[in-house]
């Protein structure tokens, strides 16, 4: 039987919308395709990022690795000199005080040193002192805890050559004024010893290591302003404004 022009007309409708149908079908999985491609692109970023996150908690690459053990041991033990020097300023006391300001409490003693009683008299002095004793023991514990987990290492802190001949002068001297003054000069020579290990931390630990420079750069922060104000008690209530504290190496105290 022959097609009439409507049949005819209604088969080539037909063909047209097969066609149409086969390229939304073609388009439509050439889209889902891009689209799973960028999913799998996006994963594999997050998954790079997350590698280059979980680098922070391992040990430096490079250098930077025994620079970053290299100061975290002389911070851990320039920290503990740090703590009988300001006890035998603000004394022993193995309880602490329920008030919140209590100018006569002492501060926990040292492992290896005895009860020891407040050699300061002045009460802004022992503040300050128990103030330096109890931020230094945070860092201490901040830094072994650094060099455990990055480089399995368990340091026992140490004193020091400069640290025992700092903590022996100011055995012997008399408690009272004298005291007083001879702390804030020692204590002011001990905090610059920080400075420039600290501050290179800030520019040779690893990139990755935010809280290492972060830890660094509020040792400077700190120790500098610890000396500034030291400098101020000793001009103010001792009349010694000319005093710059120095470190024991001639070579960097004399550069300028």
């Amino acid at each position: 039987m022959s097609k009439t022009p409507i049949d005819h007309f209604t088969t080539i409708k037909e063909h047209d919308m097969k066609a149409q149908t086969l390229k939304l079908n073609r388009f439509s999985f050439t889209a889902q395709s891009r689209a799973l491609a960028r999913r799998v692109a996006l994963g594999l970023g997050i998954l790079a990022v997350s590698a280059g996150t979980a680098h922070a908690d391992g040990p430096g690459r490079g250098n930077t690795a025994q620079f970053e053990k290299n100061y975290l041991v002389f911070i851990v033990n320039h920290h503990y000199s740090a703590l009988r020097i300001t006890e035998l300023a603000a004394g022993t006391d193995p309880m602490r005080d329920p008030q919140v300001v209590a100018p006569q409490e002492g501060t926990s003693a040292t492992p290896g040193f005895g009860a020891t009683p407040a050699k300061a008299s002045d009460d802004e002095i022992r503040s300050m002192a128990r103030m330096g004793n109890r931020e230094q023991r945070e860092e201490i514990g901040r830094a072994l805890r650094m060099l455990r987990e990055w480089y399995g290492i368990q340091y026992q802190p140490q004193l020091t050559p400069d640290g025992r001949r700092m903590i022996a002068m100011l055995e012997a001297t008399p408690a009272g004024a004298q005291f007083n003054q001879v702390f804030l000069r020692t204590f002011s020579n001990h905090h610059l010893s920080a400075l420039a290990p600290s501050l290179h931390c800030t520019v040779k630990s690893d990139l990755n290591h935010d809280g290492l420079q972060r830890y660094c750069e509020n040792i400077v922060i700190v120790q500098k302003n610890g000396i500034n104000d030291m400098r101020e008690m000793l001009c103010k209530k001792y009349s010694d404004c000319g005093f710059i504290p120095m470190t024991g190496d001639k070579r960097k105290d004399y550069e300028f």
